[in-house]
């Protein structure tokens, strides 16, 4: 293995949409710096098994429907 070629690891802190704070390590700026999240698991749809609507913006969901309605979908 390459020496000098990997980076360097250190503890920082996550703070999570809900303000919980979690100690990481990771390669993000220095020792000890904060990392704010926007979205977490938490809050995520893809973790918490929410639903998502389907958003019919100029109608291009009725036109995909109308089109492909005989195909059995």
């Amino acid at each position: 293995m390459k020496k000098d070629i990997h980076p360097e690891y250190h503890v920082i802190d996550v703070k999570m949409t809900d303000g919980t704070i979690v100690q990481m390590r990771s390669t993000y700026q220095k020792e000890g710096a904060q990392l704010n999240l926007d979205i977490d698991p938490s809050v995520h749809p893809a973790w918490t098994g929410g639903t998502s609507r389907l958003m019919d913006t100029g109608g291009r969901v009725s036109k995909f429907k109308a089109k492909y309605d005989g195909l059995g979908f």
